[in-house]
């Protein structure tokens, strides 16, 4: 069993391109927090030694880390690096918005990205809310740097039909990295919250957050500014 997990791993790292190294390398930096020593050498450092360092600096199994960046980075690279793939996507956000003209927007995940750039396309959609959650918006490098508009002087802008902005990150979230998205972003409010180990990043997870329930709350209801989240 063991041997066969080793196999499936080295083919997972293997199959991946430049560009999707560049992802993990990004996240697993960001996700580690390193001193500017240890940048310098993981930097250079193979995909797995720098995978490796996140495991025992996380205490999480180096099988899921492995998991985890493989598909974080193939979503990333899809999305940001191949124009199709995010015309579409972000096309299939606005019609959506434009069709139900929602209250609320709830954008989890590499979704937020595509919510985001999708509402800055199209200003013309208005929302009241804007709720990300898990959001890599701030991925150093990984996202945020291939952001459209692009980022100016290290600041997103908010989309100009957005109202008010939450953002919300389990404390465990290993995708929702950095997870205060208000020092590069315009949010309103930030709260963290505590999922679980296991459930850390899924949507209904969030969803059944008491955090996001307060936060949509009173958009649902009514039009006004809430109160902070806590």
């Amino acid at each position: 069993m063991q041997a066969m997990e080793r196999q499936a791993v080295a083919a997972d790292l293997s199959s991946i391109d430049e560009q999707e190294q560049s992802v993990i390398i990004s996240w697993a930096l960001a996700l580690g927090s390193p001193s500017l020593e240890e940048r310098q050498g993981l930097i250079t450092a193979p995909l797995r030694q720098i995978l490796s360092w996140v495991s025992r600096r996380r205490k999480i199994p180096i099988a899921t880390i492995i998991r985890i960046a493989v598909q974080l980075a193939g979503e990333v690279h899809r999305y940001l690096h191949v124009p199709q793939v995010r015309a579409a996507a972000r096309s299939a956000v606005a019609e959506s918005i434009r069709r139900a003209r929602p209250q609320v927007v709830l954008a989890h995940s590499l979704g937020s990205v595509v919510a985001y750039e999708a509402l800055h396309a199209h200003p013309e959609l208005t929302v009241d809310c804007l709720v990300t959650l898990g959001s890599p918006l701030g991925l150093p490098s990984g996202i945020f740097d291939h952001l459209v508009p692009a980022p100016i002087a290290d600041r997103g802008a908010r989309p100009a039909g957005v109202r008010y902005w939450v953002n919300l990150a389990d404390t465990g979230d290993l995708v929702a990295i950095p997870h205060r998205l208000g020092d590069r972003f315009p949010v309103d409010q930030h709260a963290d919250t505590s999922i679980g180990r296991i459930d850390f990043h899924t949507f209904g997870a969030y969803l059944a957050s008491p955090l996001t329930a307060v936060a949509i709350s009173p958009f649902v209801h009514s039009s006004s500014i809430p109160d902070q989240i806590a």
